[in-house]
């Protein structure tokens, strides 16, 4: 049956309307087709949720993204739980670590991982333990200590927290009490045993790697972030004006560094 003159009309203008916008809706994504997943493991004090913010902005530009339940019990068992994650991923990937994560990716040695990317983390060579890179003497400003940091059993040792009323000021400071409220009820404590264990091998002496410095960190020293981006990322640093959080309080900055490392490693 012929369409009427007035059907017609509504096809052609739906057709026009689709060619119109076609290409604008594929140019929202920036991912290729054989892209790397993305692979975000979280730092101490944190859960997988701290990346919600980064991984819907990533999402949103076609990326895929996994992320990891990171136990916080040391840099090697921890890279062990990574590794598994990337063993269920067929295709390369991109490594982001924020805090104690990027001691984890930088234990986590797989041929897949195109690059990694430290988020206001911990780049360590090898023989250097987290406890080190925040000593007071070399890099003074960390105000993770008592009676900040407090201390609790957990199975056959010992764990580190933040305690409520220090959560907000020194760990995300640039987000909203509400937000900061809702970090501190997925905190996830830390081994202190975890803090002192000695790297092995870093990944980025292989690994091409990202890394973004928190100017207004309160956790890890900017100095510290600057001395450890000068050996893991060189010409691939920025500084971004934000607290140890970014990624919550600025994922879209955030997300941008992760791309870059994509884009730079196609």
């Amino acid at each position: 049956m012929s369409k009427s003159p007035r059907n017609r009309r509504l096809v052609a203008l739906l057709a026009a309307a689709a060619i119109a916008t076609g290409p604008a809706v594929a140019g929202t994504a920036s991912a290729a087709p054989d892209d790397p997943t993305i692979v975000l493991v979280h730092g101490a004090f944190a859960d997988a949720t701290s990346w919600d913010g980064v991984a819907a902005e990533l999402r949103g530009r076609g990326y895929r993204v996994v992320t990891v339940d990171n136990p916080l019990r040391g840099p090697s068992s921890d890279a062990q739980v990574v590794q598994r994650t990337l063993d269920g991923i067929d295709g390369p990937v991109v490594l982001v670590g924020h805090s104690y994560g990027g001691a984890v990716i930088t234990n986590t040695h797989d041929s897949k991982v195109r690059a990694n990317v430290y988020i206001t983390a911990f780049a360590l060579a090898a023989g250097e333990f987290v406890q080190g890179l925040l000593s007071p003497i070399q890099f003074p400003g960390s105000q993770i200590l008592p009676p900040a940091l407090q201390v609790r059993p957990e199975g056959a040792g010992l764990d580190g927290y933040i305690a409520e009323p220090y959560f907000h000021d020194i760990f995300a400071p640039d987000v909203s009490a509400d937000t900061a409220a809702t970090m501190f009820q997925h905190q996830r404590s830390a081994s202190l045993v975890a803090n002192l264990e000695p790297s092995g091998t870093p990944s980025w002496a292989t690994t091409p790697s990202w890394y973004l410095v928190s100017k207004q960190d309160k956790v890890i020293p900017p100095a510290s972030q600057r001395f450890m981006a000068s050996r893991a990322a060189p010409g691939h640093t920025a500084e971004i004006d934000a607290s140890h959080a970014s990624l919550v309080s600025q994922p879209v900055p955030v997300a941008d560094t992760i791309e870059a490392a994509v884009t730079g490693t196609r």
